[in-house]
């Protein structure tokens, strides 16, 4: 493998100016982690849901950046996944009268499920072929949805009256309560995406990224872990459609759509490839800086449209590019 993939694909394991940077950064992550839990207690209840729903959408962006940021892998389909996860939760809670919270590890283990299946065969194309397949199951997806599959999604409108969790009898269906269990959540993806960064099986990814080529004549099997990549990333977005469900109560088809695949897409382009920072900048630009200016929030795709245009022309390795180390 020649030594410039060496050098990328190895970045975390750097001198120590690099880890040192990594750890100052870690730090400021759990303070700021912190100082977002006086967010119920500080700001009102509008600003508690749009931290809630912030949440969510980190979590699920972060899941996008495994596959296109880590692997290189052009998926253009993601919110699949993400509207799995959110579904198992609704038909298993208004259908089968599963507990909500019992249904999350079902809602992640079918998201992977399907990230692994629908994945295997198309791992070996590339590019624009890639993007096209992929772009496909997003609307075999939504489609299906909307044609109510065995009478259990509701068809076009969807499902209502998700209810939240109940631990010990107590009713944790309130904003606040939603908002402390989806930052945790938070918190753990966070701390995945970090143990990700110093394994060898992130290592790897890196090394498909990069040159998957010489990666392969090291013996690395390329498809295994492109199809582990999807499964992966399919399951963390499913933990967050589980949330999700349960954040809005409700789940429908046209909150899965390819409009929404697209906005993951570019959250990782314009926040920065395989950089948490980045991500988390970038889904907060299109989901929490539209509620500022709340009067302007219906043309968000199109002012993140061009911020999109603008960065990648000025800066295309994004706002807050991954560093060495870090």
């Amino acid at each position: 493998m020649n030594k410039q993939v060496i050098d990328a694909a190895s970045a975390p394991a750097g001198g120590k100016p690099a880890r040192g940077n990594a750890r100052r950064m870690a730090w400021a992550g759990v303070a700021l982690w912190l100082a977002g839990l006086l967010l119920p207690v500080t700001l009102s209840p509008a600003w508690v849901t749009i931290g809630g729903v912030f949440a969510i959408y980190a979590i699920v962006a972060l899941s996008q950046d495994i596959v296109l940021g880590r692997a290189g892998i052009y998926d253009m389909g993601h919110a699949v996944y993400f509207g799995i996860g959110a579904y198992v939760t609704a038909v298993l809670s208004l259908s089968f009268g599963w507990p909500v919270l019992w249904t999350i590890p079902v809602g992640v283990l079918v998201s992977a499920f399907f990230g692994a299946v629908l994945s295997a065969p198309i791992v070996k194309l590339r590019g624009d072929y890639l993007l096209v397949v992929t772009i496909g199951f997003n609307a075999i997806f939504v489609l299906a949805m909307k044609n109510d599959i065995f009478g259990l999604t509701g068809g076009p409108d969807g499902l209502f009256g998700v209810p939240g969790p109940v631990v010990f009898g107590l009713d944790l269906s309130d904003q606040s309560s939603l908002f402390y269990l989806n930052w945790v959540a938070l918190a753990l993806v966070l701390w995945l995406m970090r143990n990700l960064n110093r394994s060898a099986l992130g290592r790897t990814f890196r090394y498909i990224k990069y040159d998957e080529l010489a990666a392969t004549t090291l013996g690395v099997n390329s498809r295994r872990y492109k199809v582990a990549v999807f499964a992966l990333a399919a399951a963390i977005a499913g933990l967050a459609g589980s949330l999700f469900a349960m954040q809005l109560s409700a789940v429908s088809p046209g909150s899965f759509s390819f409009a929404d695949s697209v906005t993951l897409f570019a959250i990782v382009l314009v926040g920065g490839q395989a950089s948490v920072p980045g991500v988390l900048l970038g889904t907060a630009m299109m989901f929490v800086v539209p509620q500022v200016f709340s009067g302007l929030a219906q043309y968000r795709y199109f002012v993140f449209g061009i911020a999109m245009i603008v960065i990648m022309v000025l800066r295309p390795q994004g706002i807050w590019p991954a560093r060495k180390g870090g």
